[in-house]
């Protein structure tokens, strides 16, 4: 299993002014977790989503995938860490 904390993305975020927001999405593919870091950005630099992801592997020592997306994309509902696997 993964233990990531919401200050952990939060450290993330802070090693990229770029991010307005970040949420961290807990899925499952295969029967293997899976983490990917959707991070608002209004104009993404190339590289950018690969910045993060090295951050990302460097902070919460797990690697990931980042989805660069539009502001005002992901909800607000104070969510940081959002584990949508669904168990059986």
């Amino acid at each position: 299993g993964m233990f990531i904390h919401p200050e952990q993305i939060a450290a993330v975020v802070a090693r990229h002014p770029e991010v307005l927001r970040a949420r961290l999405v807990v899925d499952q593919s295969d029967a293997v977790d899976v983490m990917t870091l959707r991070c608002e950005v209004a104009s993404p630099a190339e590289g950018l989503a690969a910045a993060i992801a090295r951050t990302v592997n460097a902070v919460c020592k797990l690697k990931g995938r980042v989805e660069l997306v539009t502001p005002d994309s992901l909800p607000h509902d104070g969510k940081v860490i959002d584990d949508v696997r669904v168990l059986v």
